[in-house]
């Protein structure tokens, strides 16, 4: 029976642009200008207003030209975007404690309209929780009429370098916005939001087990998972499936890690040691479906002999550790 591929494609690699010659994009100081009475501000400016915000001014950006809006809101009024990676007590408190020390708050958030009342940020998360510990009533904010920046966050969030696990959590979380809004369009039309289709299956993972050693899987699951021709809905269930999979597997890997620690074996990199001893794909000439990959490394962990493997094997492998996401 022939074998069904799942309809997926790869996006593009990103491409870094050129360095350009100096002087030869966007606008001027003078062009930046934007006119207060202009369409794409009215209905922001007033939004701004009936949430009880201040707006000092509007302007189109020097690069995109985009209208963007420099405002005051009040601090009950914006939340993190619902689909935001967990916030970092440490750093949200080490961050309110230098603001606090320099008595400035100099960096606005990024904000959009959310869908029925208030704002959300993309970006700004700990900026806004250390203002909120510190007792702020308002927090300045570069408010972006373009509602789908939100969906930008990995690509806009830099106050805080993402791991794998943060980067597949806030993945699923947008997905799962996306299907609020655009269930029936085709998956590869957001891979631009998603940046890598496994990001969507790992965060599935994170989801049921927060220790999911993901970092142990990525090569593979990122190689073998592509932008799907279906809709939001349907990958779903596909990335659901591998999920399952994976967290079947991780459990097993974990019993062979039992064992070996069991014989005395100590190490950092025991997972990753078991997971590659398991796996045939560089052995591949044509790489395989995910699930199939799957079953055979699951196959060759339900056989694995602990009883063949010395110290040195294990130092020979290198690789991550287990937990390095």
């Amino acid at each position: 029976m022939a074998k069904q591929k799942s309809g997926m494609k790869r996006a593009p690699a990103r491409r870094r642009p050129r360095k350009a010659k100096a002087g030869t994009r966007g606008l001027t100081p003078a062009e930046c200008r934007l006119e207060a009475g202009s369409p794409e501000i009215q209905s922001i400016t007033r939004r701004i207003e009936d949430e009880g915000g201040f707006v000092l001014g509007a302007y189109s950006d020097p690069l995109g030209k985009n209208a963007l809006i420099l405002a005051i809101l009040p601090i009950d009024r914006i939340e993190p975007t619902p689909f935001q990676r967990d916030l970092s007590q440490t750093h949200h408190r080490r961050l309110a404690d230098v603001i606090d020390r320099t008595g400035l708050f100099l960096d606005p958030v990024i904000a959009v309209t959310a869908p029925e009342k208030g704002f959300w940020t993309p970006n700004g998360r700990h900026r806004l929780e250390a203002m909120r510990r510190l007792g702020a009533r308002a927090i300045t904010a570069l408010v972006v009429p373009k509602r789908e920046i939100a969906w930008q966050i990995l690509a806009l969030n830099t106050e805080k370098a993402h791991n794998l696990r943060d980067k597949s959590l806030e993945v699923i979380r947008i997905f799962r916005n996306l299907m609020e809004e655009s269930g029936s369009k085709a998956q590869k039309e957001f891979s631009y939001y998603l940046e890598e289709a496994s990001f969507v299956t790992l965060g599935l993972c994170y989801e049921k087990n927060p220790r999911f050693s993901g970092g142990v899987y990525n090569s593979f699951v990122r190689r073998l998972t592509e932008f799907s021709e279906e809709s939001l809905s349907k990958a779903l269930k596909i990335h659901e499936k591998h999920a399952d999979m994976l967290l079947e597997l991780d459990a097993q890997v974990a019993e062979v890690v039992k064992k070996l620690k069991a014989k005395g074996f100590v190490s950092p990199y025991l997972k990753t040691f078991v997971v590659a001893r398991s796996n045939p794909l560089r052995f591949m000439k044509e790489p395989p479906e995910l699930e199939d990959l799957l079953k055979t490394i699951r196959g060759k962990v339900e056989r694995f002999n602990v009883d063949r493997i010395r110290q040195e094997d294990i130092v020979a492998s290198g690789g991550a550790p287990d937990d390095a996401d």
